[in-house]
């Protein structure tokens, strides 16, 4: 072992016992990048793939774009980090697009994701929002949105740790949610379509969505291009439970009709 500017890194460690603190460091993170584990185990990015190839075929986790995900996290489930990239412009201009509609005074749900992160970083710019409340369930847009203090209170509900998407989810997580009359909502998503509705890749979020909704006024669904015309596992709600949907121009405009045809408003972020 050596130490790296205050923090202890693995050298020279032999390959199988590499393997076993690679496989143990993806189940306790959620997810581990190739880079950060190629520079803690100083070896190449080149020789992590292989390891990780090797730990694959051990059903040991599962590769994904620029890391691995534990064994057990659901088939085409990204952790943020590896969706944080994906389409990042698009997601920032629907945040600037979404934090638009927030009035000073006001009291937002913000739900977890990328999306929605971008949404929490638009808020942030927005200097000219006093007195904002931010009720949300994702630990990584608390972070965020603490640097608007005092302009922007925020309240994390609570509830038990989903260390994939630094999500809180039940039980205890919608607690607080069901005392919550909150005049806008931004709720993000993995499909949006007439037939499917609003849906989600995994359970256990699309439940806090679904009471997040239940919780807000207004009900804004923030989802890039790509999730339109898409249905996953998990049912939110149907689209006619919806106020909005905020997406970008690179949506399928014939999607985008059936929706607004289905009397759902649809707005494209500039």
């Amino acid at each position: 072992m050596s130490f790296d500017s205050g923090r202890l890194v693995d050298a020279e460690v032999p390959a199988e016992l590499r393997h076993e603190r690679i496989a143990g460091l993806v189940q306790e993170h959620g997810f581990m990048r190739v880079v950060d584990l190629a520079t803690r185990f100083h070896v190449s990015t080149v020789t992590i793939r292989s390891d990780l190839q090797l730990l694959e075929a051990r059903g040991r986790l599962h590769r994904i774009r620029g890391g691995a995900v534990p064994a057990n996290v659901a088939p085409g489930e990204q952790p943020f980090e590896a969706s944080e990239l994906d389409l990042a412009t698009e997601k920032a201009h629907i945040g600037t697009h979404a934090a638009r509609l927030v009035a000073s005074g006001e009291t937002v749900l913000l739900d977890v994701g990328t999306t929605t992160t971008a949404v929490a970083r638009a808020l942030i710019a927005r200097t000219d929002l006093r007195d904002v409340t931010v009720f949300t369930t994702a630990l990584n847009v608390a972070l965020e949105l603490e640097r608007a203090y005092p302009r922007i209170t925020v309240v994390v509900t609570g509830g038990t740790l989903r260390p994939l998407q630094h999500s809180l989810v039940n039980p205890l997580a919608t607690v607080l949610l069901s005392t919550l009359n909150a005049a806008i909502g931004f709720i993000g998503c993995n499909g949006v379509d007439v037939r499917g509705g609003i849906t989600n890749i995994n359970l256990p979020e699309a439940e806090i969505k679904r009471a997040m909704l239940l919780a807000a006024r207004r009900r804004v669904i923030v989802a890039d291009g790509s999730k339109l015309g898409e249905v996953e596992l998990a049912k939110v709600c149907d689209l006619e439970e919806v106020s909005l949907v905020i997406t970008d121009h690179t949506a399928d405009p014939e999607v985008v009709s059936e929706i607004e045809a289905a009397g759902c408003a649809v707005e494209l972020a500039p």
